[in-house]
């Protein structure tokens, strides 16, 4: 008997949410964005080391739910390595991955796949999303860490 994909996803979300990986600050960071969920109270910032046009190294702090933590904790892995446009071209993948029904998650989306059922649920769907809404704002509005603090609110 073949295991349930639901299953295996499900284990990935929990491992992630449990274990974060790319926690912490990053002292090399050249980007910051801060984001907040104030619906639930998730609430995250998000460094980057850009050089050369790529993402050297990205990392997260906060406090949040399940969803929230490990969508940051998957989202550090993708990015880490990819150019601005690979980057953002992920975010717009898992953007319609977590928002439209029958999205095609593309092989490569790989692990961010696990989150395809939180469009079931449309509070869950900012919970996943605000990691990447708030690491595009640090990607996009410069080095000066000014950048106003992005909010689940319309979103």
């Amino acid at each position: 008997m073949n295991p349930d994909p639901r299953d295996l996803y499900r284990e990935v979300i929990l491992d992630h949410s449990r274990r974060p990986r790319g926690f912490g600050p990053l002292p090399a960071a050249n980007r910051r964005a801060e984001g907040n969920n104030p619906l639930c109270g998730d609430r995250v910032e998000v460094f980057l080391e850009l050089r050369d046009g790529r993402i050297a190294d990205i990392a997260f702090q906060g406090v949040g739910c399940a969803i929230s933590t490990a969508s940051a904790s998957l989202m550090t892995e993708a990015l880490r390595g990819k150019s601005a446009e690979e980057a953002q071209a992920l975010f717009r993948g898992f953007q319609r991955l977590v928002t439209q029904e029958g999205a095609d998650a593309g092989e490569e989306l790989g692990k961010l796949q696990a989150f395809a059922g939180v469009r079931q649920f449309p509070m869950r769907v900012k919970c996943a999303t605000l990691p990447w809404h708030t690491f595009e704002a640090a990607l996009t509005q410069g080095d000066d860490g000014g950048a106003e603090p992005v909010s689940t609110e319309g979103a």
